[in-house]
């Protein structure tokens, strides 16, 4: 196990970009101090031939723009919020609005930002300070993000404190696809979500409040099938989001810290099998829907539904919805979870 370093490029006010590269027996990651971006993750098939499963770039210079928040740590808060404003503690905080009067992503904070790294034997820890205000947020707060790899599982640990009460909702917003980051589609990919419900969405992907099961509609994973099965079907929500882009509430999910297998995603062509587990109560199932991204890794250009992001989250605009868990951290109340990516032997 080691964790090698080097240069990766340069911002644009001329900081040095570095990137880190992580190896185990059977998996390479690869992260950047810019962002705190996973750039690429390398894993074997079920004849041993290693592959590139994360959709991404090559140079710093297309992850400055970045789009569809490839590989990108999502913060302070992931997901949407609706009105692009929120209140806590009787006082009212304005965000940038970014998508149809809202905000998304907290308008790509985490990734246009540079974090200090701390390298240890087979962990890259990167952390990053925002003051009060910062992107409209409230708090002095201080964000650490570890990457762990071992044989099996990619690890990420968040944690956060800020010196105010506020919004803090961190994930990994990585594109996959098991056939490798080149494949083109992810359609016969074979989903199980550990999901009863989802968020149910307005027009603009705002949840309404209400949560609805997912038993007899397109968005039952409960038991394994192609994620391209039922894509395309008619139902209002699909529509809404022109494929899958909805948070799922994950079965069992108690708030203690303890980790819940939320997904597991098959690939049959390469035999890669994924399972994501976290401590948190969401998982945002996107499908890169009309996705266009031109200058991908070796100048490719990732299409629609190329591959698919589980965004583990606090639900979307949870600070408007009492019955949502609540993303509200502050003095006395560190936030802190994890998420695992797993790779099993191939079937």
């Amino acid at each position: 196990m080691s964790v090698q370093k080097e240069y990766f490029g340069r911002t644009r006010d001329g900081r040095e970009v570095s990137l880190y590269t992580i190896r185990t027996g059977r998996l390479t990651a690869k992260v950047s101090d810019l962002g705190a971006l996973l750039v690429s993750l390398e894993t074997p098939d079920r004849n041993g031939v290693m592959k590139d499963v994360v959709l991404g770039f090559d140079d710093v210079e297309h992850y400055l723009e970045n789009p569809a928040c490839f590989g990108a740590v999502v913060g302070p808060n992931a997901n949407r919020i609706a009105g692009a404003a929120f209140t806590i503690d009787g006082e009212e905080y304005h965000l940038p609005v970014n998508e149809r009067g809202n905000n998304l992503h907290s308008d790509k904070l985490f990734y246009k930002r540079f974090f200090n790294a701390d390298v240890e034997e087979n962990s890259v820890t990167f952390v990053l300070g925002l003051p009060d205000g910062d992107a409209g947020f409230p708090g002095n707060r201080i964000f650490t993000i570890k990457y762990s790899l071992t044989d099996e599982e990619l690890r990420i640990e968040y944690r956060a404190k800020s010196d105010k009460n506020t919004v803090i909702n961190l994930t990994n917003h990585s594109y996959f696809n098991l056939a490798g980051e080149d494949n083109g589609s992810i359609a016969d990919h074979v989903l199980q979500l550990n999901c009863s419900n989802t968020t149910k969405v307005r027009g603009d992907l705002i949840p309404t409040g209400e949560i609805t099961s997912v038993k007899g509609t397109p968005f039952d994973f409960t038991d394994p099938k192609p994620i391209g099965r039922d894509i395309d079907a008619d139902d209002e929500q699909l529509q809404y989001g022109g494929g899958y882009d909805h948070n799922f509430v994950i079965d069992g999910y108690t708030g203690d810290g303890s980790l819940i297998k939320a997904a597991e995603v098959y690939d049959p062509d390469s035999g890669r099998v994924m399972e994501v587990l976290t401590t948190v109560p969401g998982i945002q199932f996107y499908t890169a829907n009309g996705m266009s991204v031109a200058g991908g890794k070796g100048g490719k250009t990732y299409g629609s539904r190329s591959a698919y992001a589980l965004e583990t989250q606090f639900f979307p605009d949870n600070v408007h919805h009492a019955n949502f868990p609540q993303s509200i951290f502050g003095p006395g109340k560190e936030y802190e979870s994890v998420t695992v990516f797993r790779f099993p032997a191939c079937r």
